[in-house]
């Protein structure tokens, strides 16, 4: 199998978003477990200047829907940023694998060398080629938001390992 930006950036999305999914499962179940208010857990964070759970599963999302239309050249959806259950983090994350689903692979493929522009920090901007926007920003940033959120479950007693963030459900023989 030949590596292309296509299977790159759909099959790495599809997999660290479903498993961020199964991720959220285990902290929901462990909130329940033990009759912890989910919303202390979707409101927690590591450090007071750090966005909570909740954020980083709305970014991880941004991330791969804002960055494979960016490289694509096709529209976003556009999502409120609302969500504050795990139910809801879980259907943002649907939403985010249905667009997935949406994107054509030969407008990914081809694209290595195609300038992506995309805002930075405050009115910022910054222009990258398809390829270095792919392994440089989009991907790297969807793997910070998906640990950073796997770690704030960990850090509250979720029973989360590295199978888990790996390998989803899978890791656990589902």
């Amino acid at each position: 199998m030949q590596i292309s930006m296509s299977s790159t950036a759909l099959g790495v999305s599809r997999r660290m978003l479903t498993n961020l999914t199964h991720i959220l499962d285990l902290g929901e179940a462990h909130a329940t477990a033990r009759k912890i208010d989910p919303l202390v857990l979707t409101g927690d964070r590591l450090a007071p200047d750090m966005f909570p759970l909740r954020r980083q599963v709305q970014i991880a999302c941004d991330a791969v829907k804002n960055g494979l239309a960016r490289i694509a050249g096709v529209d976003a959806p556009k999502f409120e940023d609302d969500e504050t259950s795990f139910e809801e983090l879980r259907e943002r994350i649907g939403k985010t694998l249905a667009f997935i689903d949406t994107v054509p692979a030969d407008r990914l493929d081809g694209a290595e060398d195609r300038a992506i522009t995309f805002p930075v920090g405050k009115g910022g901007t910054r222009t990258m080629s398809g390829f270095d926007y792919l392994t440089g920003w989009m991907l790297p940033n969807l793997f910070f938001h998906v640990t950073t959120a796997y770690n704030i479950l960990r850090h509250n007693g979720v029973e989360v390992g590295k199978a888990d963030y790996l390998l989803g459900r899978a890791a656990r023989g589902g």
